[in-house]
């Protein structure tokens, strides 16, 4: 179906990618996988066009239609949003386009019905009378309601323009679907059903995600895109990971025989394949991992940063308590009437459908904000750290990440350099990394330096709004790993949904009009129905 043979791209000395060869065939889904700056987005551009490599070629096949996530926002803001859909077919588009400037004509002539007469079989073939009927149900399953239809692109938000534009991805069925982040600022609900569409789809479709749920509900193949190479692997995220981990750690029992590896590898892959019957693309996956050579499993080259949450004392059994608790912006009402009490242990992941809603809610419980009515109180053997949504201001002196570090501790012991490159090498701040400038650092970074200020704060209870931003999807695995194994109490908001379902066990939900509050998983929490009936309720 796609074929890339022999590509290269350099940029001055850098080389991106170094003679790769790979295939993508119909009926699969690939995703691309690889740290941040490995070329993943460029990659895909490749792919679509806009962008040349340096030599080698990609090659679709004959007849076969590419369609990709347009990620100009502003490209169409002439256009309405249904015009800018049915242009995701440009080849439909275009003889729509000359079958109404031939009706247009003044001096319509016989000639003109003739042309006018062909182009309408063509369009009819490819399904150009449905073409307007089938991009309206594609825009009301991302969440654009039908009187938006025939709005202007230019006069939306950046969050309506988002989801137009993966609208106009999937439209008129594309033979090969290249996305780019698709699930960004997507709803769960919306991604549910992305999931459910792609699981179905029967072409070719290529993407790149943060979300390793998403991945794992939607891919049958994982391209790793390292050191310039890409491999493909069968099975999804979940799967490519703990295969690589098994492999690595093999790799390191060196006296361990090989008979009893090959063992240990045939178990975990029959294990998987169990777990595979329950997941959306079942069979296919189970197809793929049935047949996996184990040979095709290696260790990753991976470097996960070393997250340990420790805490310098154990708290009690008084963790939080919050009585009527109210907050509004520019005289919009966030929440009111919240009550709500922390019990020792608690993992908690903290949603609304406004998301400045969370974010205040943190910011009154961290001590930044005030609340408007109500009260809360941390229990007096609890301490607090807190990742707030915002980090600007953290890294506004121009200093480096040793003596950045250095801030967030009093004892002498830490406060010595070595101490201090040791905790930053642990993050991958390794060697002259950790002489960085702490305000140059990319949104990766600073992620990962937070973490370590909030690691030195050794508290009992985390407080964290969205702490995968910015993340590659090592440090997401070496968050949710570190978090699963966290002794203490989590107060945590994040759009990432394998780490709540992972992670959590209650799930609070605030309103305008009070609180939903369940001791259950982030899974049972969408799918059950008392909850549903009462978040129409509050929503109400």
């Amino acid at each position: 179906m796609l074929t890339v043979s022999n590509l290269s791209l350099q940029f001055g000395k850098r080389v991106l990618f170094d003679e790769v060869n790979i295939k993508f065939t119909n009926g699969n889904c690939y995703g691309i996988i690889g740290a941040n700056g490995a070329g993943k987005s460029t990659f895909l551009k490749i792919l679509s066009g806009e962008i040349d490599p340096t030599s080698g070629h990609v090659s679709l096949e004959k007849g076969k239609r590419m369609s990709f996530l347009e990620q100009n926002h502003f490209k169409y803001d002439e256009y309405t949003v249904l015009d800018t859909v049915l242009r995701g077919n440009q080849v439909l588009y275009d003889i729509k386009e000359k079958m109404d400037a031939l009706y247009a004509k003044p001096d319509f002539s016989e000639e003109d019905g003739i042309k006018a007469g062909e182009l309408g079989v063509i369009y009819e073939e490819m399904g150009g009378w449905n073409a307007e009927s089938d991009a309206s149900t594609l825009l009301s399953n991302v969440g654009i309601e039908s009187d938006m239809h025939y709005t202007l692109m230019g006069d939306l938000d950046n969050k309506a323009k988002v989801r137009i534009l993966l609208a106009q991805a999937l439209f008129g069925n594309p033979d090969v679907l290249v996305l780019d982040e698709p699930t960004n600022e997507l709803d769960v609900y919306t991604i549910s059903w992305l999931e459910d569409f792609l699981a179905d789809y029967e072409n070719t479709v290529i993407v790149v995600s943060h979300d390793r749920h998403f991945l794992d509900a939607v891919c049958t193949h994982i391209c790793d895109l390292d050191f310039g190479k890409i491999n493909q692997y069968s099975g999804n995220y979940t799967f490519w990971y703990q295969s690589s981990q098994l492999a690595a750690k093999q790799r390191a029992q060196q006296n361990k025989k090989a008979e009893e590896k090959k063992k240990e590898l045939q178990e975990f892959i029959a294990r998987f394949s169990s777990n595979v019957a329950k997941a959306k693309q079942a069979t296919a996956r189970k197809k793929m991992i049935d047949k996996l050579n184990i040979e095709e499993i290696k260790p990753s080259s991976r470097r996960y940063p070393a997250i340990i949450w420790e805490q310098s004392r154990e708290a009690g059994d008084q963790i939080l308590e919050v009585n009527n608790l109210s907050a509004s912006v520019d005289g919009e009402v966030l929440f009111k009437d919240l009550n709500l009490n922390l019990k020792k242990g608690d993992k908690i992941g903290v949603f609304s459908k406004n998301s400045k809603a969370v974010t205040q809610f943190f910011e009154i419980l961290s001590g930044n904000a005030q609340p408007d009515t109500g009260e809360y109180n941390w229990g007096i053997t609890t301490t607090q750290a807190y990742l707030p949504l915002d980090n600007t201001n953290f890294f506004k002196e121009d200093i480096n990440l040793v003596d950045w570090l250095r801030q967030y501790t009093d004892s002498d012991e830490e406060r010595h350099e070595e101490y201090m490159r040791g905790f930053l090498g642990k993050m991958l701040f390794s060697g002259e990394e950790a002489l960085k400038k702490s305000s140059v650092l990319s949104g990766g970074e600073k992620m990962r330096c937070m973490f370590s200020r909030m690691m030195l704060l050794r508290a009992n209870v985390l407080l964290m709004d969205e702490p995968t931003g910015h993340l590659d999807l090592e440090s997401i695995t070496a968050l949710n790993n570190s978090l699963q194994n966290f002794k203490g109490t989590l107060l945590m908001a994040s759009h990432d949904h394998e780490l709540i379902q992972t992670v959590c066990n209650r799930i609070i939900e605030l309103t305008p009009n009070g609180i939903i509050d369940r001791y259950m998983t982030y899974d049972e929490f969408l799918e059950d129905k008392k909850v549903k009936e009462l978040k129409a309720e509050m929503y109400s």
